[in-house]
């Protein structure tokens, strides 16, 4: 494999790969930022497929507000989200992240302009990972999501991190610091977050296609 000094030669091998399709423009499967809070939550510790059934499920309960997700009946979430696994301990947390964003931001909307990470932090079973998700994909904030696809990808180079924090900060490095390379890179004109989510996207559709290395 070929070798790389910095975030920036990783973005640089990844985006020859065409490893994503161009209508999805951040990577992520939905474009709906309220899906998206949810699916940050519900991904956890399972498999994306697992997520779409109980976000198929909560369609059809027509959860698609704070409101409602605040208000609905405990037992009927569960139901809905089983297929994502740890449903007692996720509907629990859904609910109480509904009423909480609903307190402090009014609404969902206002939640996505000014939350910050420790607002999240401070979130019951959000942790570093989920609060970046959900910044990046579901906010649009500039925010670079690493996780185990990315730390096996590093180690594959020769590079290793012995916290989230350390990675983060090496792969947002790079790519600040090579930001108008990278703008000329793509064809139209496109912002820091959006660098970020695709990136993220491209190590994990790499890793994917090639697990072993």
């Amino acid at each position: 494999m070929t070798s790389i000094d910095s975030s920036y030669d990783l973005l640089c091998f990844l985006k020859e790969q065409n490893l994503i399709d161009e209508k999805n423009e951040f990577w992520w499967p939905n474009d709906n930022s309220f899906e998206i809070l949810l699916g940050s939550i519900l991904t956890q510790n399972t498999k994306w497929t697992n997520v779409e059934k109980s976000l198929e499920n909560l369609k059809k309960l027509n959860i698609n507000s704070l409101e409602k997700l605040s208000k609905i009946n405990l037992e009927e979430l569960i139901i809905a989200i089983t297929p994502s696994g740890f449903k007692n301990q996720k509907s629990v947390r859904l609910i109480a992240l509904a009423k909480n964003i609903i307190e402090e931001f009014d609404s969902f909307e206002n939640f996505c302009l000014k939350v910050d990470r420790t607002w999240l932090l401070k979130q019951k079973g959000i942790g570093p990972e989920t609060a970046d998700a959900i910044l990046c994909y579901s906010c649009k904030q500039d925010y670079m999501v690493v996780d185990s696809y990315t730390n096996r990808l590093l180690k594959r180079f020769g590079y290793e991190f012995e916290t989230y924090e350390e990675l983060q900060a090496w792969c947002e490095y790079g790519i600040n610091e090579n930001y108008d390379k990278i703008a000329k890179l793509y064809n139209y004109e496109i912002s820091l977050n959006k660098i970020y989510a695709r990136f993220h996207g491209k190590i994990i559709e790499f890793m994917k296609r090639n697990p072993k290395g």
